[in-house]
């Protein structure tokens, strides 16, 4: 497979970017992380970028991820909100884990709110669905539709055979 060459293909599976723990607020709009590739105070940096960033791109589709390389002294991470605010957090000489852990409680989402949301996204009761589990189990049952073919014959002008044989 393509996907599975380069260096940590594990990184690109889908098992793999649904573990991210870091779903941030939905006022973030830019996420922007600064570290040098050089210097043992950035290495928890370069390790969240290798890892984690995937992650949040995926679990964040409507946040803008950037990343700048080699221009910084000590590295941090930059939040820009809807309402044009910023907020710097330092994560120099901090391993990956720490980064995670201070990020999910300074501009991540609670565990409530992520519970909520989870219910909300099963919860999806649609009267124009129908089938096994929702409350129409047919197309027949919603107003203004035929009724099915097995109680009421179709019409023959509605049937394909009949309607192409009347054609020759």
């Amino acid at each position: 497979m393509p996907f599975m060459k380069g260096k940590a293909p594990i990184r690109r599976t889908l098992q793999y970017l649904n573990a991210g723990q870091l779903m941030l607020k939905d006022k973030v709009k830019i996420f922007s992380v600064n570290y040098n590739t050089y210097g043992e105070h950035h290495e928890g940096a370069r390790d969240f970028v290798f890892w984690n960033i995937p992650q949040i791109q995926y679990k964040n589709p409507k946040v803008q991820v950037v990343t700048f390389k080699n221009m910084t002294p000590s590295p941090f991470i930059r939040c820009y909100f809807e309402n044009g605010k910023q907020m710097l957090i330092d994560i120099d000489s901090k391993n990956r884990q720490e980064i995670i852990q201070h990020l999910s409680t300074v501009v991540g989402k609670s565990e409530a709110t992520l519970k909520a949301e989870a219910k909300l996204a099963e919860k999806q009761d649609n009267p124009a669905n129908f089938g096994i589990g929702c409350m129409k189990h047919c197309i027949c049952e919603v107003p203004g539709q035929l009724p099915c073919p097995g109680v009421v014959p179709v019409p023959k002008h509605m049937r394909g055979k009949f309607k192409y044989q009347m054609k020759e």
